[in-house]
């Protein structure tokens, strides 16, 4: 099952990711979690999504893509 979520910041997004992760027993990605989680691990692409994020620019897809390949690879993804 592949379900994608999206919407305005507030809209709930994350409140319906956390009900069908749970209620179908698979993994929620969150692109924002993810960079969040990098920027507080003080590495350098930690830093340099940091130094975007607060000039309010987008990452790059090429980033978030990168992001989502190595996510996805993770142990609780094997089932979706």
């Amino acid at each position: 099952m592949r379900v994608v979520l999206l919407g305005a910041p507030g809209a709930g997004k994350g409140t319906q990711a956390a009900q069908l992760s749970q209620a179908f027993n698979i993994a929620q990605i969150s692109t924002g979690d993810m960079l969040r989680q990098r920027v507080e691990t003080g590495t350098e692409i930690g830093h340099r999504i940091r130094v975007l994020i607060d000039a309010g620019e987008l990452v790059s897809d090429e980033l978030i893509i990168d992001l989502i390949h190595e996510r996805v690879r993770e142990p609780d993804c094997i089932d979706g």
